[in-house]
């Protein structure tokens, strides 16, 4: 005889995150907290997102006058002054309502803002970070090129040239989120060609530069409201005074964002998979077959259990990458530990994000493979998370070279 009761397990997002999380009683405040705003402010505006590939202009500012920019930057300099773990949390939030947005956010948020407020001069976080703080100017992170994805720096083409005081930019970088809607970007060229990888810099880019310019919006499967580009710089001359840090010391900036940016990957795959759980749980007990919910079936509890169970994984390993990026170092990364753990932490992400939203469709049956239900746009999300920083078995070559070491 069944005697499992689906509605026990029934709980709101938070309620469960408050049950199993392990967080701090301001850490669970802070997600919570986001998790609202994004429920009301966020999730109306997803829908649209992904139909039209739609950009809601008005968004980053409501974001920002709210405080959800510059987590990791000083109250002094315009931020929250809270850490990696914090802005992590607020990811994981806005990725269970609006995917898209959440993308951006951290296009903006982690490798441009954050990458500036870690690695830039006094001068140059004055002038950029009150902008970006306060949401009124959009950062993105130009890195990866037509012809230089997995080898990122070792193929890189794009160059920069000092001549007087600014240097001249020749090249293109491709798949960049936040392109075709960013007012400051940090992009990464090679100013010594000999030394290859140790021959890069980091520069600060505004669109207005001239010689730069949005080649082509990219339309793609999933994420769809996040605005992607090719972008173009042809002799684009951009400031000295621009320049992060010392001339062929990029890498490190590239290495340490890289790490980061892993770290902060995993929350986007755990908001999505938390939502697809809450959409099969409702599902189950709302979907009527046979003259009973499907729920009461136990091939859909084994279903939904699987799902708990690789859910709850991914929150454990999430955020014991999320901490470790707590203490990382300025110029850190790239090695050691923390390369390992990051690494490993988004491969396993992405790997059973892909598992809890198989399931999640076949659950929704029909429902789940048309385009316009809430499940199938999460499903098309799953590719990208498995490719983006580093693909899944570039994850594999560098956890398995750090415990070769």
């Amino acid at each position: 005889m069944n005697t499992f009761n689906l509605s026990e397990f029934a709980i709101p997002v938070s309620s469960a995150m408050q049950r199993f999380a392990g967080l701090s009683n301001d850490e669970q405040g802070m997600l919570d907290e986001a998790d609202r705003f994004a429920r009301k402010e966020l999730y109306p505006l997803s829908q649209r997102m992904d139909n039209e590939e739609w950009w809601p202009e008005d968004a980053f500012k409501v974001i920002g006058k709210t405080g959800y920019f510059g987590i990791t930057v000083p109250e002094a300099e315009g931020g929250a002054g809270l850490d990696m773990f914090t802005s992590g949390l607020v990811l994981q939030a806005f990725s269970r309502w609006n995917h898209a947005m959440a993308l951006s956010w951290v296009a903006h948020e982690n490798l441009c803002l954050h990458n500036i407020y870690r690695n830039a001069n006094e001068e140059q976080k004055r002038r950029y970070l009150p902008g970006l703080c306060s949401g009124k100017t959009i950062g993105a992170l130009g890195l990866t090129e037509p012809g230089a994805g997995s080898d990122a720096l070792g193929s890189m083409r794009t160059t920069a040239t000092l001549d007087g005081d600014h240097y001249v930019l020749n090249g293109s970088k491709l798949y960049i989120t936040n392109g075709p809607v960013a007012d400051v970007l940090l992009v990464y060229a090679k100013t010594n060609r000999e030394k290859g990888a140790k021959g890069i810099s980091a520069f600060i880019v505004e669109k207005d530069f001239p010689g730069f310019k949005v080649a082509q919006k990219l339309t793609k499967m999933g994420f769809r409201g996040s605005q992607t580009a090719e972008l173009v710089f042809d002799n684009c001359r951009v400031p000295e005074a621009n320049r992060v840090g010392e001339e062929d010391t990029g890498v490190k900036i590239v290495m340490s964002g890289l790490d980061l940016e892993r770290a902060m990957i995993s929350p986007i795959c755990l908001g999505i998979a938390e939502r697809a759980l809450e959409l099969s749980l409702e599902f189950a007990q709302t979907r009527q077959q046979f003259g009973k919910p499907i729920g009461s079936f136990q091939m859909i509890q084994s279903k939904l259990a699987d799902m708990f169970v690789w859910v709850e994984a991914m929150r454990v390993f999430t955020y014991q990458a999320l901490r470790a990026a707590n203490d990382l170092e300025v110029g850190g990364g790239g090695r050691g530990d923390i390369h390992k753990i990051t690494a490993a932490s988004v491969m396993f992400a992405a790997d059973t994000m892909n598992k809890v939203l198989n399931e999640a469709v076949q659950i929704h049956g029909g429902t789940g493979y048309i385009w316009e239900s809430e499940v199938n746009r999460l499903y098309r999300a799953i590719k990208l998370l498995e490719i983006g920083a580093g693909t899944t078995e570039v994850r594999k070559i560098i956890i398995s070279g750090e415990m070769m070491r």
